[in-house]
């Protein structure tokens, strides 16, 4: 998904969240008569999110849509006096990504709000929350590690490029898709004379970060190739991809992907060879002697063959803050 990155527009849209009737109270009356304050901040790994409600006390929770059972992405509130604060990670919970034509990145999610701890109720509200950060140029020294989404200033000799991982269905990017559907992976760095890169340390990891699959090993070679293959890289060394089929874990939708690049000098002959993991002869792609090593990470929905889900239908109302 790629480098150091600030925000500059935030969104927030209203939907409709349906479920059974409780006997109402007074509290719940209030927060249904009136539509919460939701902000959103932008932080460099996180939307933080405020939330503030119309009676004051907050006795209920929020959680990122689908995943309110029993997951580490859901919050709990017992009155809590407003405004209340919600934390939603950009690489986890739902939250996903799209790369702008203007190239910026946009990073969205669906919250409810629920005005009970323990029921689904027709009080609850929806939000679409979404973030847009633009890229900002960085300057880098040697034997140092850049976090992608992390404000950090640094000077040094050559600009680091921008190192992005988007996964393909086909000519289009992937965003739902069904199990065993082909797709993509593409890693790339921006087009330059001064850097190369190699991949490793690859992994699959479901929306909560409690569950995770190795897919390539601290060498660059394949852990499992019935689960996803070798990377091919390009003759300039600054883009790797990888055929596979979608797969997820049985109890989420939706599924990220993370990678560590290594980049490599030109200067200096650049990185070394692909491993060669079919005779076992393998050099681990260290840290060591590199200009930076970068983590980037890419998301999905994955659906179950017979279970793809239908476009939702909302009616929005949005709200833009720069």
């Amino acid at each position: 998904m790629t480098p150091t990155l600030r925000f500059s527009v935030l969104m927030v849209f209203l939907i409709g969240v349906n479920g059974a009737q409780i006997p109402p109270v007074t509290e719940m009356m209030t927060f249904a008569k009136a539509v919460p304050d939701v902000k959103v901040n932008c932080r460099s790994e996180s939307m933080s999110i405020t939330v503030e409600s119309p009676a004051g006390i907050f006795d209920g929770m929020i959680y990122p849509r689908g995943l309110g059972r029993n997951s580490s992405c859901m919050s709990l509130y017992s009155q809590a006096s407003s405004p209340i604060s919600y934390n939603l990670p950009l690489s986890a919970c739902n939250t996903m990504s799209s790369n702008m034509d203007d190239g910026t990145v946009e990073y969205y999610n669906t919250i409810v709000v629920q005005p009970h701890r323990k029921l689904v109720t027709s009080q609850g509200k929806g939000f679409h929350v979404r973030c847009k950060y633009t890229t900002r140029e960085k300057m880098i020294t040697n034997d140092i590690n850049v976090n992608m989404l992390e404000p950090t200033m640094l000077l040094g000799t050559a600009p680091m490029p921008g190192c992005s991982m988007v996964i393909y269905q086909g000519n289009h990017v992937a965003q739902n898709v069904k199990i065993g559907e082909q797709l993509t992976l593409i890693v790339s760095i921006d087009a330059q004379d001064v850097y190369s890169m190699r991949l490793s340390h690859c992994s699959v990891t479901d929306a909560t970060n409690s569950a995770s699959q190795p897919l390539i090993d601290d060498y660059g070679c394949a852990v499992d190739p019935e689960i996803m293959g070798p990377f091919h890289y390009s003759e300039d060394g600054n883009s790797a991809k990888v055929n596979f089929q979608a797969h997820k874990f049985p109890y989420t939708d939706s599924v990220y992907y993370h990678c560590n690049v290594h980049l490599c000098l030109k200067a200096d002959d650049g990185c070394p060879s692909p491993p060669d993991c079919v005779s076992g002869r393998k050099k681990r792609q260290a840290d060591e002697g590199s200009p930076a090593t970068i983590e980037v990470y890419s998301g999905l929905y994955v659906n179950e063959a017979n279970d793809l889900s239908r476009p939702d239908q909302f009616d929005l109302v949005a709200r833009e803050k720069a």
